[in-house]
């Protein structure tokens, strides 16, 4: 069987990984090479806190958190490095540190089904300051072990590589041809795999779809220390928009902006990256001491209602998509693919498609 994936951020990456596993089938991958939102993520997960009120999207989020166990035991075992993965706990800041209490009994009651979440305490800035003595503008924290980070760049040209599939940079259409099968880039295909994010609706619209997906902006600046050791430092989560995400190698990120209205636009904007830089600061002052920086832009989906979804595209056999991920896609997307795989090779995953149904988000003209 041949099959196209269309898309090589996270969604598509993952599904690369696990199709070029079954038996049958002949994989080519497509990807336009810009605005990728995983390329230009530093992802956090840590999805137990979360007050969302959608049932479906915390059991997506709480289980895509525990697949990368699954996808990081596959990756080892077929001997390649998952140091984009690392469990460094997480600290999660209150404007109100009386909150910390109620986020902590919330988490509590959450790590029954999901213990991956591991320690739960709540510190002093004296605690703290054995870990990261740094860290400043608050009273306590709440932190929990568990918590992981993800360079999303590195895990896609991992999983990409593992596949040993075709690569091919190319911006593509999708043509229907009469017996069935699919025309993309002069190939034709049996099945194909739409991960193109924001991008969705730029495939379907042509073939008379209306897609309930739409673009939104999003920047990070990484800063760059050669006498900090940063490797096995927590990722900080202060309230609203701002995370502080330590990697290896004297790296830290902080991000990301959350601007609507821009279109695909991949221009970094110097206001509001030094926007996030301003309160970066007042948590971790060293940021000012960094050697160097670089910024890092991507354009990440959503739906009307903040809701991903995924599945087959109506009217297409054979087609399948998922978008909608926004700003949870590194959490998500993985198990968002392998549920997408299951679907395309005829077997029952975690989750029930009919929580994330695509006919909600993608109809017929």
């Amino acid at each position: 069987m041949k099959i196209a994936v269309v898309g090589a951020g996270i969604v598509g990456a993952t599904a690369a990984y696990y199709l070029s596993k079954e038996k049958d089938c002949q994989l080519t991958v497509f990807d336009h090479g810009q605005g990728q939102a995983t390329k230009a993520a530093a992802g956090i997960i840590s999805p137990w806190f979360s007050k969302r009120r959608n049932k479906a999207w915390y059991k997506m989020a709480r289980l895509g958190a525990d697949f990368y166990q699954e996808l990081i035991a596959n990756l080892q075992t077929d001997g390649w490095d998952s140091s984009f993965y690392k469990q460094t706990g997480v600290y999660l800041l209150k404007r109100d540190p009386s909150k910390l209490a109620e986020l902590k009994d919330l988490a509590s009651k959450r790590r029954e089904e999901s213990p991956l979440i591991g320690q739960l305490e709540i510190l002093n800035q004296a605690q703290v300051a054995k870990r990261l003595p740094d860290l400043q503008g608050f009273d306590q924290l709440l932190y929990a072990s568990g918590g992981a980070r993800v360079e999303g760049a590195n895990l896609t040209q991992t999983l990409l590589r593992a596949s040993g599939c075709q690569v091919v940079k190319a911006k593509v259409s999708l043509q229907v041809l009469a017996d069935g099968t699919y025309l993309i880039e002069g190939q034709t295909f049996d099945q194909v795999l739409l991960a193109t994010g924001a991008w969705l609706p730029n495939l379907l619209q042509p073939l008379g779809y209306q897609v309930d997906v739409r673009p939104q902006k999003g920047q990070l600046r990484d800063y760059y220390f050669t006498d900090f050791a940063t490797e096995a430092l927590p990722v900080v989560m202060p309230e609203g928009e701002l995370d502080i995400i330590p990697f290896k190698e004297g790296q830290i990120s902080v991000g990301a902006s959350h601007e609507n209205n821009q279109g695909y636009d991949l221009t970094p904007d110097p206001q509001a990256l030094q926007g996030l830089e301003k309160e970066a600061q007042t948590y971790l002052p060293i940021l000012a001491q960094a050697k160097q920086y670089r910024e890092r832009v991507g354009t990440r989906a959503y739906t009307s209602d903040f809701s991903p979804f995924y599945g087959q595209v109506p009217g297409l056999t054979g087609v399948f998509a998922a978008s909608g991920l926004g700003s949870s896609g590194l959490t998500t997307g993985p198990l968002i693919a392998k549920e997408l795989v299951n679907l395309l090779v005829g077997r029952r995953g975690q989750l029930d498609i009919q929580d994330y149904s695509i006919e909600k988000y993608i109809s017929k003209n």
